[in-house]
């Protein structure tokens, strides 16, 4: 038998873990039933889709979190050292197998469940109506290129890569076609659909807006594609979400949607420096 002196320190150890249980899980739920640290509102319905799948994933695993964590506080609290004989037992395989089948039912069904809004964005083709843009990123910047007044992207080669005249895609200065636009951000119509086809020069980036739910890596030698249908007009930030290099912090764009008036004003804009 263990002093009770022992007893007493072993004793008041369990009853502070047990509160100190029941106060963290109060604090956490509070921490996000009040939503102190809010994600920006979505500007995309798969943004909304992605947010309803991130809460219903949320209500599921903070249920499980709740009960135990409050069942591991109650257990400590009720088996604290009170100078009884230890009981010792085998535990049940039959409540094992249950919650662990449990898990993996949840899992399945959170992995089912996210899947449309996944496929939606990197396995269903753009439609055909939608605004192409070639997006290019290099340590640190992203470059954004747009289709001419005739429509379609000039012919590109790594061969005439060159930053410092402004041709960060490498378009090919003897085609007819070269009168592309290329911007430093990214500027789209609100209501319409942006198909972007991405590639990298050096290393993998990974383009990111929180505001469109939207994270996708970048690599080099591929281009991937992805779409988007902003709807809501604003600027928000383009980020890259991959560490890549000495200046990552610095590898920062705007992505800003405006009106289709405006959008077109812009292209005109554009087209009238392109021809200077």
């Amino acid at each position: 038998m263990r002093s009770g002196e022992g007893q007493r320190r072993s004793g008041a150890t369990a009853v502070f873990l047990a509160l100190f249980l029941t106060v963290f899980v109060v604090v956490t739920v509070y921490i996000f039933a009040a939503r102190v640290f809010p994600m920006p509102p979505a500007i995309s319905r798969v943004g909304h889709w992605i947010d309803s799948q991130y809460d219903l994933t949320l209500w599921i695993t903070g249920i499980i979190f709740v009960m135990a964590q409050l069942g591991l506080a109650w257990m400590v609290f009720r088996y604290r050292d009170r100078g009884q004989k230890v009981h010792f037992t085998r535990g049940s395989h039959v409540l094992e197998v249950t919650w662990t089948s449990a898990t993996l039912v949840l899992f399945l069904f959170l992995g089912a469940m996210a899947v449309h809004a996944w496929a939606h964005v990197h396995f269903n083709p753009a439609s055909p109506n939608a605004l192409k843009v070639d997006v290019m990123a290099e340590q640190f910047t992203w470059n954004f290129r747009y289709p001419g007044p005739d429509g379609k992207f000039a012919p590109t080669a790594p061969k005439y890569y060159n930053d410092a005249n402004g041709n960060p895609f490498g378009i090919n200065p003897n085609s007819k076609d070269q009168d592309d636009i290329v911007s430093p951000y990214l500027e789209v119509p609100v209501g319409q659909q942006v198909e972007l086809r991405m590639t990298s020069k050096d290393v993998i980036h990974s383009f990111f807006v929180r505001e469109l739910r939207l994270k996708q890596d970048v690599v080099p030698g591929m281009l991937i594609r992805v779409h988007f249908t902003p709807l809501k007009i604003g600027t928000y930030d383009i980020m890259c979400a991959q560490l890549c290099g000495m200046g990552h912090n610095r590898m920062h764009s705007t992505l800003r949607v405006v009106s289709d008036a405006e959008f077109q004003q812009w292209l005109k804009k554009q087209e009238a420096e392109n021809q200077q």
